[in-house]
């Protein structure tokens, strides 16, 4: 090869590495080296995630603490197995979003967790410990056999599911004589990876919970500002997000009319509240959520 070609393929290997550079995902997983000081809840706190996260992408139980040194996985912020793994209700392998019909035997290996599982076989996480009947602070070990997507299978995402009744109505407007966390407001659907609807509010208006439960989360969650989650007596979980302020705290109960916080502001500096319900895991249409 004379030198004309060396540099002209040196420029594509080059220009191929900037370009996976430029596309990587800029919330792909990361990892993070334990300090002196640190704890889940202050590194959760700065990656803006739930402790819950942390501890199952690390196959950490709630008694184990971590040591400077350590590394811990930083998973990619998914809401939808945040809501799932804040819930305490576990949902039956039978409703597992249709995977327990096409499953198959996989055994854990040194290094398996189950954020990683479900990732390999392209599963949702909750589908995951559905199937298994596991709760969100299961820990697995090795030589454990535990069911996952059958190869070959249709994935069965939640997030999937739910989006398929909500993105028929994408850009149209809600029922705003629901009750809604706020007074009177427009309701609009919004798409992503995960549907809910956007209500007008006035400025710090009050937001109010819509159903009685208890607080599993609050603070900021990446991608969705201050965020509360509380959580039904049927395991529904109702999610207010984008919160100017928070007014409660975790493990507090809230009856239906509780402030939970006040509504935040868009990118247009408008009054704004995104409030989204979870089933499971997977979202459902915010309107068809119970009240009450």
């Amino acid at each position: 090869m004379n030198v004309t070609g060396k540099k002209s393929l040196l420029f594509k290997i080059y220009a191929s590495l900037v370009l996976a550079v430029l596309c990587a995902p800029i919330f792909a997983d990361s990892s993070y080296t334990v300090k002196k000081g640190d704890t889940l809840y202050s590194i959760s706190k700065r990656y803006e995630l739930t402790v819950a996260e942390l501890r199952t992408a690390n196959n950490l139980s709630e008694d184990d603490v971590i040591k400077a040194g350590q590394k811990l996985i930083i998973p990619t912020a998914n809401i939808s197995n945040a809501a799932a793994l804040s819930a305490t209700q576990a949902e039956s392998a039978e409703s597992a979003s249709g995977v327990a019909k096409s499953t198959e035997s996989y055994t854990v290996q040194k290094g398996d967790t189950l954020y990683s599982i479900a990732r390999r076989h392209n599963m949702q996480l909750y589908d995951l410990l559905a199937v298994n009947n596991l709760s969100a602070d299961s820990v697995i070990k090795v030589g454990q056999v535990v069911k996952v997507s059958a190869k070959n299978a249709a994935s069965a995402s939640g997030v999937q599911q739910g989006n398929t009744a909500i993105n028929a109505q994408t850009a149209m407007t809600g029922d705003s004589s629901l009750l809604w966390p706020v007074e009177n407001p427009r309701v609009v659907y919004i798409k992503g990876k995960v549907s809910g609807v956007e209500l007008s509010a006035q400025k710090d208006e009050p937001v109010k919970s819509i159903r009685s439960g208890t607080v599993m989360y609050t603070g900021m969650y990446r991608g969705y500002g201050n965020i509360v989650f509380v959580e039904s007596k049927t395991g529904l979980i109702y999610a207010y997000s984008w919160l100017g302020s928070v007014s409660v705290k975790k493990g507090d109960y809230v009856v239906c009319g509780d402030t939970v916080g006040t509504a935040g502001k868009d990118d247009k500096g408008s009054p704004r509240l995104t409030f989204m319900v979870f089933q499971n895991g997977m979202p459902i249409d915010p309107a068809k959520a119970p009240r009450g």
